[in-house]
């Protein structure tokens, strides 16, 4: 098989289509969730810390003032941006958060699935017919005097 083959098959798996997708969601889910931190949760954890826009703060590492905006101590030298990194890290945590949710929900209803699959009588066929006839064979020639 060439490897253009190889890839064509490969490409059009329903794996492959499946991972696709899923990416292409969760970047747009990351986006949302992104927009929630910065545009709501941030201003609230800022107003808490004194009305500051969190995500300047920082620390200078090349004797900037600290009076700079970050994106201006940026340009005077390296900075330590803290602020951009915990909002950042709160971004991971809701984003991990929700996934563990949805991961939980997905398990509960499969588990709510098993538990009624079990729970659901088991009808067994009945036995084909030529099971029916060896058995029939089986229990003559049990019988006292059936070979004879």
């Amino acid at each position: 098989m060439s490897m253009l083959q190889e890839f064509k098959a490969f490409a059009v798996k329903g794996n492959v289509v499946d991972l696709a997708v899923a990416v292409i969601i969760g970047a747009a889910f990351g986006k949302i969730v992104e927009s929630l931190v910065q545009d709501v949760i941030m201003p609230i954890v800022g107003k808490i810390f004194g009305g500051l826009d969190f995500s300047n703060y920082y620390l200078p590492l090349n004797n900037q003032s600290m009076q700079l905006p970050l994106a201006e101590a940026k340009k005077a030298g390296a900075v330590l941006a803290y602020g951009n990194f915990l909002t950042i890290l709160i971004n991971f945590i809701i984003l991990a958060f929700i996934i563990f949710l949805m991961v939980h929900m997905i398990n509960k209803a499969r588990t709510l699935t098993l538990r009624k699959e079990a729970q659901a009588p088991v009808v067994e066929a009945p036995p084909a017919e030529d099971v029916l006839l060896l058995r029939e064979i089986r229990d003559a020639l049990r019988q006292p005097g059936a070979l004879r």
